[in-house]
């Protein structure tokens, strides 16, 4: 299945380049909704929104706004109430279980703040587990694998496992796993809350980096102001609703550093 194929469910809206930039994720008129009657929670009311092609998109709000909740909507790991999300134009909502493994398998890296590293295995077989689910060899996925850890610096870590790294590297090993299968997408949950100051910055800077380079779509729900100047666009959401949609070059933020670099 790729996106160029027919979906399932309505047809996908068609895509509107704007500055020459394809759209990867659509959200219409996105609502989520816990509970019934009087004690129903709107954890999102309405958010409608277009991700580009090669943006760092940063999800900014309070405890409890609805960003987590967006978040995993465009990632398929929940599904809304009412309204749409389009992944490359497929509607995620229509798909069943094995097309939905297939979208998060192939198109979508997921970066969490708490690494999620299978602590038994060494950096190398941690990144080539999602290779193998892809339908690689062992002997490809190790290679790729190897190559990978090496353009996250941890070319000399493959062999060890997470208890023998420090935070920043069991995070390199995540960004490391979230590339494997050359997403469209990488999905990063609180990528530096677990990190002191300084690695944190780090990890931003791999961040953007992989954007640069690699042209994937960074999506990171943050409550990390750092995000703020290597963000493209952010997103402010204020109970389950856009407060508003800022672009970088519009922001006034004061740049501060560590360690003699800027931040």
């Amino acid at each position: 299945m790729t996106s160029e194929q027919t979906q399932t469910g309505p047809a996908a809206p068609t895509s509107r380049a704007r500055d020459e930039k394809r759209i990867v994720v659509r959200a219409l008129d996105v609502k989520r909704y816990y509970g019934q009657g009087e004690t129903v929670t709107k954890a999102l009311d309405g958010i409608s929104l277009d991700i580009y092609r090669g943006e760092y998109l940063s999800i900014m709000g309070p405890s409890g706004s609805g960003k987590t909740t967006f978040f995993n909507m465009i990632g398929g790991i929940d599904s809304p109430t009412e309204g749409m999300v389009f992944i490359d134009e497929i509607d995620v909502a229509q798909l069943d279980s094995y097309e939905l493994a297939w979208i998060r398998c192939h198109k979508i890296g997921y970066i969490f703040q708490s690494y999620n590293i299978l602590p038994v295995l060494t950096a190398l077989e941690n990144v080539m587990l999602p290779m193998i689910f892809a339908g690689l060899s062992t002997d490809q996925a190790r290679e790729k694998g190897a190559d990978i850890l090496a353009k996250v610096g941890l070319g000399d870590r493959i062999f060890h496992r997470p208890y023998e790294l420090s935070g920043g590297q069991q995070q390199r090993v995540a960004v490391a796993r979230a590339i494997a299968n050359d997403p469209v997408i990488i999905l990063a949950d609180e990528p530096t809350a677990n990190l002191d100051v300084h690695t944190g910055h780090e990890m931003i800077k791999l961040l953007v980096h992989l954007k640069e380079t690699e042209g994937v779509t960074v999506i990171s729900a943050t409550h990390d102001m750092k995000m703020l100047d290597v963000s493209d666009r952010i997103l402010w959401i204020r109970d389950g609703k856009v407060d508003r949609l800022e672009e970088r070059k519009n922001l006034r933020i004061k740049v501060g550093r560590i360690g003699g670099e800027e931040v």
